[in-house]
């Protein structure tokens, strides 16, 4: 249970008119091909109208179903809380630790974490069949981890051009059509959703970093403490590569968790229709 309540831990908006004469029985005639045209022209109009007003109510009805939020007072309070941690603990962390280390060396601390996570993006690629992507990470894998010094550089990327492929467990239930579920703000990780959650526990047994009592032989973190460590780390690296972005990003919102949540949900769609 303490394994699985960690690995949940582990793992940011749509006639003018011309007189003539006529003969009476021409002005007749006249006046009854322009009430034909009257009454076409508001039949046209109508059907028109009710047109737009199906597609607005089928807008609005799907924008409804979009935000619902079974959990939202919930997420708002943790939305509160992590925006707080960011503020008042990652950022300044992170800016100590960026004065201190150079920027090639977080960076290739990054790139080390991410050649590590090849299990998840492997798996993942190939339960989607996008055998292409499969090819690509494991190359990736073998180059980076060779002459990339177990990761730290990328010359799969900077000389090869192979790109990367990721992929996590959410994205594979995604795409086979899975439903994301109702919306859930995780303390210290963020926006996710219940789809994301079960994901991100199935990767949390994938991972070389997350340590797992029933794999612990196959984990490069042996215990919950370096589990911890190593993800504190992952953070603080990861938020000193980009400081300033989520002040930037929170300034644009009239209400954050909203803005945040849609964000989110967004994102996700693009990365598993990708």
């Amino acid at each position: 249970m303490k394994n699985i309540l960690f690995i949940i831990m582990f793992f940011i908006l749509q006639g003018c008119t011309t007189k003539h004469t006529y003969p009476a029985s021409e002005k007749i005639k006249k006046v009854s091909i322009n009430t034909q045209d009257s009454n076409h022209a508001l039949k046209k109009d109508t059907i028109e109208n009710n047109l737009e007003t199906s597609e607005f109510e089928d807008e609005f009805e799907d924008e409804t179903k979009e935000t619902s939020d079974p959990l939202s007072t919930y997420n708002r309070m943790i939305t509160s809380f992590n925006d707080t941690i960011i503020t008042y603990a990652l950022n300044p962390v992170s800016k100590a630790y960026a004065y201190i280390v150079p920027r090639p060396i977080r960076t290739g601390v990054g790139n080390a974490i991410h050649n590590i996570q090849f299990p998840i993006r492997f798996v993942n690629n190939l339960l989607q069949g996008k055998f292409q992507n499969v090819s690509d990470e494991t190359e990736r894998f073998i180059v980076n981890s060779t002459v990339g010094l177990a990761g730290f550089l990328d010359p799969a990327k900077e000389y090869m051009q192979i790109p990367a492929h990721n992929e996590d467990f959410g994205q594979t239930l995604g795409y086979y059509g899975v439903n994301p579920g109702f919306h859930i703000v995780l303390p210290f990780f963020g926006p996710s959703n219940i789809r994301d959650l079960a994901g991100l526990t199935i990767d949390g047994y994938l991972s070389p970093l997350v340590n797992v009592r029933s794999l612990e032989k196959y984990k490069l973190s042996k215990n919950l403490t370096q589990t911890t460590a190593i993800i504190a780390g992952y953070f603080i690296n990861k938020n000193s590569l980009h400081l300033g972005e989520y002040e930037n990003l929170k300034k644009d919102a009239l209400d954050l968790y909203p803005f945040l949540r849609d964000i989110y949900e967004q994102k996700r769609v693009a990365d598993i229709e990708k």
